[in-house]
């Protein structure tokens, strides 16, 4: 039997990196999955059809994870469009990256709403449906740099470690009512943005992680599968680092 039979899913930014391999592998293993996209329409539609291919209910909706009312509504409409929803991932998000002495309050404020306030957004409105059925798994997306921080990066390492602080929470709100909630910490992986660095840096990084390669999409994809399903029923208010040992 796949590891999601019968479950519904929701995931947040998915067009393309990460979300999309979640999305993807969710899929596979038999959960019916809504998804959303900011700004590719193409790439959305393109996800849909590749997602229904593998004989699951797939539906992709542009809206914007940081609109609080927005957020209500999207869920909303995947319960009305999908039938239900057992499982939330919270992967939407942005960098802005600058020094502290040139950051602007734009960048500050547009990566803490992004990143951190869509999590809240979310998470709220589909506390609900997750509270009625009295089961479910949230999973959040935050970042080996909201455990250990990174020079340049003070805005994103501090939304990544408030979803952290927020899932540890929710974990301890709501596990009364079996859902669960943990959080993935992703170290350096290999996405269409990390294509664009200088292939020598790219080197250098990966000679300090302990396993001397870079993480793929599917490597976290992979954590999200088994946070989701039944086989992690028992765990809560965790942070898995998949970072191929870079903070132990």
């Amino acid at each position: 039997m796949k590891l999601l039979e019968g479950k519904t899913a929701l995931v947040t930014g998915a067009s393309r990196g990460i979300g999309r391999s979640i999305a993807l592998r969710f899929a596979e293993e038999g959960a019916n999955v809504a998804f959303t996209f900011l700004s590719s329409v193409e790439k959305g539609q393109a996800l849909e059809a590749e997602l229904a291919a593998k004989g699951v209910k797939a539906k992709g909706y542009r809206s914007d994870a940081s609109d609080y009312k927005a957020a209500e509504e999207l869920v909303n409409a995947v319960i009305k469009d999908l039938g239900g929803l057992d499982v939330l991932v919270n992967n939407a998000g942005i960098t802005k990256d600058g020094l502290l002495m040139r950051m602007s309050e734009e960048q500050w404020d547009t990566v803490i709403t992004v990143n951190l306030k869509s999590v809240f957004n979310l998470t709220k409105a589909a506390t609900r449906q997750l509270m009625k059925q009295r089961n479910g798994s949230i999973i959040n997306l935050t970042s080996v740099v909201g455990l250990r921080g990174n020079a340049g990066q003070a805005n994103y390492a501090a939304s990544k470690a408030g979803i952290i602080g927020f899932t540890k929470s929710v974990a301890l709100e709501l596990g009364s009512r079996n859902i669960r909630a943990n959080a993935i910490a992703p170290g350096f992986i290999e996405t269409e943005m990390t294509g664009e660095l200088d292939p020598k840096v790219v080197e250098e990084w990966k000679q300090g992680i302990p396993l001397k390669r870079a993480g793929t999409a599917d490597d976290v994809a992979h954590c999200a599968v088994f946070l989701a399903s039944d086989r992690a029923a028992y765990i809560t208010g965790q942070v898995l680092q998949v970072d191929g040992g870079m903070l132990t």
